[in-house]
């Protein structure tokens, strides 16, 4: 019998939609993937080169448990030269990725009777580590008028003396937006009277556009700082999912302690990724910057055209590589007798009839949106709206 943890979750949307149109894909149907956050581009040469060196050189054993000194520093440096944050080694915890980094910290703090606040719109791993630890997400509605950002007096309003953490998404996934310091510095003021934590991912950071720019919430002062642990990684900045090399940063006693279990999980990350990463933290980054760019170009085309497609609305995102258009006005609609009653619906309808893979905004805590990621081809972005628009354009009023 399998243990009651297990039935309290479900599978990764995210990734069972990439599965299922890869999958058809492989059966010889032309599929357009609008659904997985992964960069499309390769992972710069520099990089590579590191891994092949690190294998000739012998480095396939295994490393401490918390990632390797060199790696550690590396991040460390960036953290200061990035966020105007100064952490010591053992304030530093290298992980299988960002995702394991968010595991480490749940297992580390959350427990039976804890609340942990989630600003909805999420992603859909955030409630899924909470209740895997036996602790209940509490969930707080944020509005697509306040650019999805969680407005204090309704995360105020959330808070109880069982309050543990607040987890925090800047830029978003899946809306694209991204916190400004005002609103960050009326959260912390917040975690710091009501003595919270604020588990901050910072993931896309590098992924900011229209002259924005990125804060991390632990840079203001020394109090927000102890109750914050920032996590970040390599896979969106320098194409390195596959790499799964993530990490944490954040006040010692709780490094400490995920590292510990850490060493019961997985013990250390991938040698050879961690050498990898250290030439992609501390080496050229014209890479980042190119990504960036092409990132931008595709983000104005998409958010552009799904603007004109009858029954979508979508606001440009600041941040990440994703769109997040409103359709809730095509609800009620009909093709043939299927009723389009919701976000899980059209989905289903645009992989199936148009051969366009996206996520259904339900996964993501809000029925009313569509996720496009468009970490994919502009000619595939091009191809795809038209499919979605000649798509829609064939479902007829349902009454």
């Amino acid at each position: 019998m399998l243990a009651e943890r297990v039935k309290k979750i479900k599978p990764s949307p995210t990734l069972a939609i990439d599965s299922k149109a890869k999958a058809m894909k492989a059966s010889g149907i032309d599929v357009i993937s609008f659904g997985v956050g992964e960069p499309d581009f390769d992972t710069p040469e520099h990089i590579k080169e590191a891994a092949i060196k690190a294998m000739k050189d012998g480095f396939t054993k295994y490393t401490a448990v918390g990632g390797i000194d060199p790696l550690k520093d590396a991040i460390i440096e960036k953290l200061k030269q990035d966020n105007g944050l100064t952490f010591k080694r053992e304030e530093i915890l290298v992980s299988c990725g960002a995702k394991h980094s968010l595991y480490n910290i749940a297992q580390a703090l959350y427990g039976p009777g804890d609340e942990v606040i989630i600003p909805a719109p999420y992603w859909v791993s955030y409630p899924d580590q909470v209740l895997l630890n036996d602790a209940t997400p509490v969930f707080v509605k944020t509005f697509e008028s306040d650019s999805f950002m969680v407005r204090p007096e309704a995360l105020e309003a959330a808070v109880t003396k069982k309050t543990k953490a607040l987890i925090l998404n800047s830029p978003s996934n899946p809306t694209g937006m991204l916190y400004d310091r005002a609103s960050l510095e009326k959260i912390a003021e917040l975690a710091v009277k009501h003595n919270f934590y604020v588990i901050s991912d910072e993931i896309y950071e590098k992924l900011v556009y229209d002259g924005a720019v990125h804060v991390s919430i632990a840079s203001f002062n020394d109090e927000i700082k102890a109750r914050s642990i920032v996590v970040n990684g390599l896979s969106k900045s320098h194409a390195m999912t596959g790499w799964r090399i993530g990490y944490a940063a954040g006040p010692s006693d709780i490094l400490k302690a995920m590292t510990n279990i850490q060493s019961q999980s997985t013990s250390n990350p991938n040698s050879i990724a961690q050498k990898a990463a250290v030439a992609a933290l501390t080496g050229p980054q014209d890479f980042v910057v190119m990504m960036h760019g092409e990132f931008d170009k595709r983000r104005k085309f998409l958010v552009g055209q799904l603007n004109t497609i009858p029954g979508m609305t979508c606001r440009m995102p600041a941040g990440a590589f994703y769109a997040f258009p409103n359709t809730a006005a095509i609800y009620g609609r009909k093709f043939g007798d299927r009723i389009i009653a919701n976000s899980t619906d059209l989905a289903l309808y645009l992989l199936e009839e148009a051969k366009v893979a996206v996520v259904h905004g339900a996964a993501f805590g809000d029925d009313k949106y569509l996720r496009l990621s468009y970490a994919t081809s502009l000619e595939d972005l091009k191809r795809g709206v038209e499919r979605i628009r000649e798509a829609l354009g064939n479902l007829k009023d349902g009454s």
